[in-house]
């Protein structure tokens, strides 16, 4: 048994804790909605028990009390869905889902548990919700409801890139200590970011598989059969993406860094011709020598918010082109995510699925180093805490 015994509440698929197990972090108990997530996170952790319900329903919170205080639970993480408030999702300030933060407070407040991370999206900190029929920032309510008995951090943005991960994925994040413990919790040291050179350099090149079907794609990409191959070699997960063809067209002719809406001739158009009137972002490829953008759920779809492989610039005809017009593989995108490369996931599961998953979640290594240095804390003043 770890130092730590952990509750998972919004606990997604798992993400989050990836690498918990390995620093000391026993995630016992785990809540999730949906049943296809909480199906894959038992899956991936059979040894937490999963509780598949809604935490706005009164027994179900109350199961997952009553057990977090049989397992002795010291520590709570919460991610609530953020689609409310995220600059991906809708914005909608009225959105059920930024309420959901008050049935994780009232099981808190239930379980006491030592320690806390609740992490959400930036605009959680300018987000209200109405408590009592009252509108209340989410982070006053917060303080409101376990000041008296928690310590925070002092500092509560922080960017994934400086710790690490090749994302730039800002998070709000608050830590809270029981202030009867003499431990202080804040995130760890800022290191060198990693590019997505670094992270993703290495791998071998894909084309995409075309939606036209495979005799077009081989026809418009004569080593694609070699290509997929030698992504295989590396990973199950590294295989090609599926796009059709007048997407990958723009892309072929959109440089490292750039949007295909600002090509002269090879533009987002619509069937009648027309220009499609686009985010600058969108149909964006990615910088090598940054780290990505934020993953979102929306990461298999070119159109989406800068997700298109950087490429690599070659002739053709005596014309420049750039390879790898397509989003970023499975394997790719677990490398940005720092999710563990032999991840667990059942060989027949659906990519959309997956894809939309992770772009949900927390990046793992992020999580980890935040724990450690909750864990050096304790080790520092161990005496002074009861395990």
């Amino acid at each position: 048994m770890g130092l730590i015994k952990g509750l998972s509440l919004f606990a997604n698929v798992g993400i989050a804790e990836a690498y918990l197990e390995d620093v000391g972090v026993d995630i016992l108990l785990a809540n999730e909605i949906n049943p296809q997530r909480a199906e894959l996170y038992s899956y991936l952790y059979p040894k937490t028990e999963m509780i598949c319900g809604d935490i706005t329903d009164k027994v179900v919170r109350a199961d997952v009390i009553n057990k977090s205080k049989q397992y002795g639970i010291n520590f709570v993480i919460a991610t609530p869905p953020c689609q409310g408030m995220s600059e991906a999702g809708s914005r909608d300030p009225d959105d059920v889902r930024n309420q959901l933060i008050y049935f994780a407070i009232d099981v808190i407040k239930e379980v006491k548990p030592d320690f806390i991370l609740l992490e959400n999206v930036p605009k959680n900190l300018t987000t209200y919700i109405k408590v009592d029929g009252e509108k209340i920032l989410i982070p006053d309510y917060i303080k409101k409801e376990l000041k008296l008995e928690y310590n925070f951090n002092n500092s509560t943005l922080i960017m994934a890139k400086d710790h690490g991960v090749p994302q730039l994925r800002e998070r709000n994040i608050f830590l809270l200590v029981k202030k009867n413990l003499d431990i202080t919790w804040e995130f760890p040291e800022k290191e060198k970011e990693v590019t997505l050179e670094d992270a993703i350099g290495h791998l071998p090149s894909l084309d995409p598989l075309l939606r036209e079907g495979y005799d077009f794609t081989v026809k418009k990409f004569p080593d694609y059969e070699k290509k997929r191959q030698e992504g295989l070699l590396v990973s199950k997960w590294h295989y090609p993406p599926k796009h059709s063809w007048k997407q990958v067209e723009w892309m072929i002719h959109t440089p490292t860094g750039k949007s295909a809406i600002y090509n002269e001739k090879y533009y987002p158009k619509k069937d009648d011709g027309s220009e499609i009137k686009a985010h600058h972002n969108h149909y964006r490829r990615m910088n090598w020598n940054k780290p990505s953008r934020t993953i979102t759920q929306n990461n298999g779809v070119i159109s989406s918010l800068a997700c298109v492989h950087p490429g690599r610039p070659y002739y053709h005809n005596d014309v420049v082109l750039y390879s790898d017009p397509r989003v970023l593989s499975l394997f790719e995108i677990f490398k940005v995510m720092t999710l563990p490369e032999n991840w667990n996931l059942p060989s027949s599961i659906n990519e959309t699925f997956v894809r939309r998953v992770i772009g949900e979640g927390i990046p793992p290594l992020l999580v980890k180093k935040i724990m450690c240095v909750l864990i050096s804390e304790i080790e520092k003043g161990v005496c002074k805490w009861e395990k």
